[in-house]
Formats: structure tokens, C-alpha cells, sequence
């Protein structure tokens, strides 16, 4: 087997076959992509429900949680519009649904990773499957020695695309950080995001299977650190659902730093205690005979009404006139800013995406290469930014492939003779 290459690229889930392609359509050059899998590309066949959400209609550095600045020069380098052209090229027209995110009209994620193997093999882009990489050594002579399970891969350039610890069981681990840390990085504390949350037993157990819009609330130490609204799944576990997965990094991340975390529940988004006491107040007075169930029933599902009376102490069937102003102010604390009561995160197992990684500072934006490490490159779930749910973390892979792997292919072809002495 061929022991060299120009371009090396660690890693060939979406950022790492981007990469790739990228670098091979730049310059005609010898790219070798490396993994550990024994089949390629699981995390994008799993993702979107099996259809891949390939990017959003809609993408702006406020999606993501980064370094704003460095974010929007990544993001303009190749956005969701070119995103949507080189999917065209491959041969994937992308459909956009009403909730602008864009998937594949095959509704099917195998043709996205069919499509990524079919360009990189007609470009020549080598892909090694179980091909595990334990080290990086960068050698005096500017070139890196690749040690795999298999040997010594020698390259002129490293592009580091072995993303998170999110979905573990597609092969994230994190390894690539140890890889980078010995080359002189720094790696932040690193946390499960988009992950579903569990509650203590007893009050989501009749709730699994609904969903509703709700606004959520993340507090910590008293001091509000998100607010989002969207939609909410009960599930048998606890709670999942958009506004979930979006508001779970920054729960994890004040949990996990010893704060004392709250996330609130407003079941009437977009009306504040003010507001839901009035209109409580009002409807009593033109309906006193009504029952608080039947009230509550008229906005949300039945099942919650309960629930949510059950949790104010409340009798379903008394009629809402009958309340005592302090009664009816804990109803209304009850639909506004509901406590739900997390026990954890669901963990990396269910996590989608990495919060955390190396810091966007260490690289330079134009080209992904490391500010610390000459030769180096780092793309995807690698770097310290993640996005919300939608097809922006995939965005983020195309965007941060497409400008390593344009990077490396023409700093391979701007210093020749340093491939000639990997080659040699």
C-alpha cells in the first residue's frame, strides 16, 4: 500500500468527505481520507430521521453558538446557497420544508453519502475504512507522519475532521482532540448538545407523545442565560423536541460548572404572568360556572391541563370563579414559568452534536489551518462552535470543508518541493 499523499484528511463523516472533494476539485492533487469505521458515513445516514437535513434556507452566524466574527467570514466563504448549487452538481437537488430546513427530494440520507463517495472516488480521493489513527507527528522537516492501525501514512498537510463525542456508536470519541492537544492545541471543555433531557418520575409519565409550542427559560445562578421558543416533545424519558435540543447545551454546560440551573416553562408563549392572569380573570368572569379543566383544555392538550393542575395543587373539576387570588397566582406561575424538573441530560449516546472543541482563535478562518501547527487544518464538530438544530451543523461541515480543503490543495501546489520530499 501506498505509504504517502499530499493531503491527509483524518476523519470521513460529512466535514472530512467535504474536505476532500474540495481539495481535489482545487488543484489535482493526492488526497488520501482516513477512518476507523468499517462502513463510512454512518452519522449522516442516522441523521434527520434517515433523510439528512442537508443545510437551512436561512443561515446566519446567529445560529451558532462561536466566535460571532469568525463564524460569519466561515459562513460567507460558502453558505447555504452554495451549499444548495454543489448538492445540485453532485447530483442531490435539495426540497426545502416549511420549517426551512432543506433535505434531499430522494427523502433519503444514503443518496447524500452516495453521492459525497461517487465525486470523491471520480476525483481519485483514496478512502481507507478501518483505518484508525492513534498519533500525528509533525516532523522537522514540516511534514507529518500519520500513525493508523495499519502503519505510517506520510503527508505534506493534515486536515483534522474526526469530529466530536456526539452519537459515539458511529465512531466519535474525541480522539482527535488528544491527536491535537499533543500537537500544541488547546481543546475547551467539551459538552453533549441537541440532547434530549430527562425529568424525575411522576409528572411527564401521562405526557409522552405530545408536543406543543412552549417558551423555555435557562437560568443559572438566577441570572436568565437563554431564551428560546419552539416546540416541545413529552416523551417517556422527559422531554425532547426542538426548543429542547437547542436550550440542552446551555443547561449542560451550567450544570456540569456546579450552578444551580433552572429551566422555566411558559406553556403560553408569548404571554407574560400580567397577561395569563388577566385573561384568567377575564374569562372567569364571563364564564364562572366553567371548570378550570375545561378553561385550561380550551389552550392546551387535555392531558397537560391535568397535569399542570395536578402540579398547582389544584382540583380539575372546581370551577375557575371559586379560585383565591393566591390559588389562581400559582396557576398562572404554573402556565408561565413552570420548573421543569431535569435530572440530567440524556447524555453523548443521544447527544447530536459537540459543544465545545478547539478554539475558533487558533485557526485562521481562510483557510482552516492552525495558527499553532504549520500544515495542519481543523474543520467540522473539531472546532469550539456549534449550531442549532435545522441543518446548520451540517452547514458548518461544507462551509469549514470547503475552505481547508481549497487551503491545503493550493498551499500543496504554492510549495512543491515539500511534496516532493513526502513523496520521496
Amino acid at each position: 500500500m501506498d505509504d504517502h499523499c499530499d493531503i491527509a484528511v483524518i476523519g470521513a463523516g460529512a466535514a472530512g468527505l467535504a474536505t476532500g472533494i474540495f481539495a481535489a476539485e482545487t488543484v489535482p492533487t493526492r488526497v488520501v481520507v482516513l477512518d476507523g469505521a468499517a462502513t463510512i458515513g454512518a452519522k449522516i445516514l442516522i441523521s434527520g430521521g434517515g433523510r439528512c437535513n442537508v443545510t437551512h434556507n436561512v443561515v446566519r452566524p446567529d445560529d451558532f453558538n462561536g466566535a460571532r466574527p469568525v463564524v460569519r467570514n466561515i459562513l460567507a466563504a460558502f453558505d447555504e446557497h452554495a451549499t444548495q448549487r454543489w448538492f445540485a452538481s453532485l447530483g442531490v437537488p435539495l426540497k426545502r420544508e416549511d420549517t426551512g430546513k432543506l433535505f434531499p427530494v430522494s427523502d433519503s440520507a444514503r443518496t447524500v453519502l452516495e453521492a459525497l463517495l461517487r465525486r470523491g472516488a471520480a476525483l481519485g480521493v483514496g478512502i481507507r475504512e478501518q483505518h484508525r489513527v492513534t498519533d500525528v507527528v509533525h516532523t522537522d522537516c514540516g511534514t507529518f507522519g500519520i500513525v493508523h492501525q495499519h502503519g505510517l501514512l506520510r503527508a505534506a498537510r493534515v486536515i483534522m475532521a474526526t469530529g466530536g463525542c456526539s452519537l459515539p456508536r458511529t465512531g466519535s470519541d474525541g480522539g482527535g482532540w488528544e491527536i491535537v492537544r499533543r500537537l500544541g492545541h488547546t481543546v475547551t471543555p467539551t459538552f453533549p448538545a441537541l440532547v434530549p433531557l430527562v425529568l424525575q418520575d411522576g409528572f411527564h409519565a401521562a405526557l409522552s407523545g405530545l408536543s406543543q409550542p412552549v417558551e423555555l427559560a435557562t437560568f443559572a445562578d438566577g441570572a436568565l442565560i437563554d431564551r428560546r421558543t419552539g416546540s416541545l416533545l413529552w416523551t417517556h424519558f422527559g422531554i425532547s423536541g426542538p426548543v429542547v435540543m437547542d436550550a440542552s447545551r446551555h443547561w449542560g454546560i451550567a450544570h456540569a460548572g456546579g450552578q444551580r440551573v433552572e429551566m422555566r416553562c411558559n406553556f403560553l408563549p408569548g404571554h407574560g404572568f400580567e397577561q395569563v392572569e388577566r385573561l384568567l380573570m377575564d374569562a372567569t368572569t364571563a364564564r364562572p360556572r366553567v371548570s378550570l379543566q375545561r378553561l385550561l383544555a380550551e389552550r392546551l392538550p387535555d392531558r397537560l391541563a391535568t397535569a399542570l393542575l395536578a402540579a398547582a395543587r389544584l382540583d380539575p373539576s372546581a370551577r375557575a370563579a371559586q379560585l383565591s387570588r393566591p390559588q389562581r397566582r400559582a396557576l398562572v406561575h404554573t402556565l408561565t414559568a413552570f420548573v421543569l424538573p431535569i435530572v440530567r441530560a440524556r447524555g453523548w449516546d443521544f447527544a447530536e452534536v459537540t459543544a465545545g472543541g478547539v478554539p475558533l482563535a487558533e485557526i485562521d478562518y481562510r483557510t482552516m489551518a492552525s495558527r499553532r501547527v504549520e500544515g495542519l487544518h481543523l474543520v467540522g464538530e473539531m472546532l469550539d462552535c456549534d449550531g442549532r438544530i435545522g441543518g446548520f451543523n451540517f452547514q458548518w461541515a461544507w462551509s469549514t470543508g470547503y475552505l481547508a480543503g481549497r487551503g491545503a490543495a493550493l498551499a500543496v501546489r504554492a510549495a512543491p518541493a515539500l511534496s516532493r520530499r513526502v513523496i520521496a
